[in-house]
């Protein structure tokens, strides 16, 4: 295979490494960033607060690994983007940092602090979630208008925020419903129907609003005879919305039958979303701006990069696939060891 082909198909073959390992971060944490969003605040509500975090906690560090990944990815593959994107973003990236370490010292903490300061590190740990999400909501808000300046951006950007703030308790509230049992159950439930129809908006406000301000965007998905297939993605996402809205009214059913089928649905509006954006940019990493053959390493580089990603990620998937099948089940007694 000769140098202008493999310099073709290799920044294809690293935005799609990277585009999984986005997906995969905002799927896993973001449902523990909506677990501990959701996190009840008052002081009886220890023992619940005790099981949402034990349903989380053999997991959420492992999560972010994939943000780490996704961020690796596109130093290495992509440095020009890289650069590009954290000079718009550096202040919300440092302030997302932030939101991150209080989650971790907080997750320890509560552990071993007095229990008169119990609380004070489970607001602590739902601070550093809120931080962390509505930083990435606005992030994503910036990348969809393209960093332009102004206040239209910074209103959609804080729109987006707001979005993706409910999706993330979403897909939270959703695990829950799936992991826990009586009260907190009927709980996470009701969460659910709240945070499914603020992300439902959300969607909405979004699908709107990108091919407005993006023109390529507009002809890309009204173009016929492909709007006849594409246009199935903002259908098939909003039939999932309707199916776990109808769900969730039978839910808490006998022996918890469907417990899980209200976290698959939000698994395919996470899935079908994270599609329509992809196909609303590609082949551009930052939109209306750099493709990814212009932001692309050397050919030399991404080659040797590349065998690197081909042990690493199936490393990563195995592992957190063993995780989820060792740990799986009903959230049980929070024990620290």
């Amino acid at each position: 295979m000769n140098e202008l082909t493999a310099s073709e198909w290799l920044p294809v073959v690293f935005i799609g490494l990277m585009g999984l390992a986005i997906l995969l971060y905002a799927v896993l944490d973001g449902y523990d960033l909506g677990v501990g969003i959701l996190l009840p605040m008052g002081e009886e509500d220890e023992a619940q607060r005790d099981t949402m975090i034990a349903s989380i906690g053999p997991f959420w560090d492992a999560n972010e690994t994939w943000l780490v990944l996704a961020i690796g990815l596109l130093l290495i593959a992509f440095p020009i983007a890289h650069s590009f994107i954290l000079t718009h973003l550096y202040i919300p990236v440092a302030i997302m940092l932030l939101g991150l370490i209080l989650r971790g010292v907080a997750f320890d903490f509560r552990a071993k602090a007095a229990v008169d300061q119990k609380l004070t590190w489970d607001r602590t740990f739902k601070i550093g979630s809120l931080l962390t999400t509505l930083t990435q909501g606005y992030m994503l808000g910036q990348y969809v208008m393209g960093f332009e300046p102004g206040w239209p951006s910074q209103l959609f950007s804080a729109l987006s925020a707001l979005g993706v703030t409910a999706a993330y308790s979403y897909i939270g509230s959703a695990w829950l419903i799936m992991k826990t049992e009586g009260k907190l159950q009927n709980r996470a439930i009701r969460w659910t129907h709240l945070a499914g129809r603020a992300a439902f908006v959300g969607v909405v406000a979004v699908s709107l609003v990108n091919p407005m301000v993006n023109p390529g965007v507009f002809d890309r998905w009204f173009t016929f005879p492909l709007v006849m297939f594409v246009l199935l993605i903002p259908m098939l996402c909003f039939f999932a919305f309707g199916a776990n809205e109808i769900l969730l009214r039978r839910l808490p059913k006998v022996d918890d039958r469907h417990c899980w089928i209200p976290f698959v649905n939000v698994l395919l509006i996470f899935l079908l979303s994270f599609t329509a954006l992809a196909f609303s940019f590609f082949p551009e990493i930052v939109p209306g701006k750099i493709t990814i053959w212009e932001a692309a390493s050397a050919t030399e580089s991404l080659i040797f990069i590349l065998v690197g990603a081909v042990i690493v990620v199936p490393l990563i998937l195995a592992y957190t696939i063993y995780a989820y099948r060792v740990f799986h089940g009903k959230a049980t007694e929070l024990h620290y060891h």
